[in-house]
């Protein structure tokens, strides 16, 4: 049914299973569209989408090494330009200043699959530490409870460990030398961090690989819904499913919005052999 050659898992597919199992197949297997809106006022929704999407780019150039201030000259929206100057004034502490990757993507196999990911930064000190930064546009920071559990801070470690031989001097990193960061330019910067153990890296491939697993192993025609309905309000799929035709708003959202379209080509990524 997904066939390994052509299809991919990320951390934003594993989400969506994780949040409804119905969500995975209506949006990756069949594919189906739904024109529902996602949030209430989908126009702050998109004007919200853009900031983080321009904040992303601008970052990424930065660590291009183009010029801040000929950078901020290009924005004219005064949240993102509040945003790019929290982003210059107060980055996060202690970053690995051996090698730093803008925008670099990752894969490793996983239960006969691919499992990739796409980080914002790679900071490393080759064979000492390799740090994640993830830079986020969400209005209201999730707590360090929900952040933990996000399919993202799982997903990214264990590959940091999996496919960081390429930035590591061409060692495979133990897990403790891997740390994520999370950075919110909404809250001025503030930042929350995620070290790791090999423990930890043990039980996220039993996890991750009992994910891949279990949906691949689905043969039901509809596979079940969520029982958390408050997911719904954000999902472009209620009305199909039957969970409501009102969206939520935006600044009740539990992540940013944008949607994840990581169909990452094969051949310029880091990615250990199967």
């Amino acid at each position: 049914m997904l066939d390994p050659s052509t299809f991919q898992f990320s951390q934003g597919k594993l989400q969506d299973y994780v949040d409804c199992p119905r969500r995975f197949q209506l949006r990756h297997v069949l594919m189906q569209p739904w024109p529902a809106l996602i949030t209430e006022r989908p126009g702050e929704r998109e004007i919200h989408v853009q900031r983080g999407s321009d904040l992303h780019r601008l970052a990424h150039q930065r660590h291009l090494g183009l010029d801040p201030d000929l950078l901020a000259s290009t924005i004219h929206d005064p949240v993102l330009a509040k945003w790019w100057q929290t982003f210059l004034s107060r980055p996060p502490s202690g970053l690995p200043e051996g090698l730093q990757h803008a925008e670099v993507a990752v894969a490793a196999p996983l239960a006969g699959y691919r499992l990739v990911a796409k980080y914002d930064l790679l900071a490393v000190d080759p064979g000492e530490r390799l740090l994640i930064v993830d830079w986020k546009a969400v209005i209201k920071p999730p707590t360090r409870s929900a952040l933990a559990a996000r399919l993202q801070t799982r997903v990214y470690r264990y590959l940091a460990v999996e496919a960081g031989q390429a930035f590591n001097g061409g060692q495979r990193p133990r897990p403790e030398q891997v740390e994520m960061v999370y950075w919110f330019a909404s809250s001025g910067g503030s930042t929350q961090r995620f070290p790791y153990t090999a423990d930890q890296h043990a039980a996220d491939r039993d996890y991750l690989s009992g994910l891949i697993t279990e949906i691949i192993a689905y043969q039901e025609a509809l596979w079940p819904l969520t029982d958390n309905t408050a997911l719904c309000r954000f999902c472009n799929y209620r009305s199909l499913c039957d969970r409501g035709v009102t969206a939520g708003f935006l600044e009740d959202a539990y992540d940013d919005l944008d949607a994840e379209e990581l169909d990452i080509d094969l051949e310029q990524i880091a990615e250990i052999e199967f």
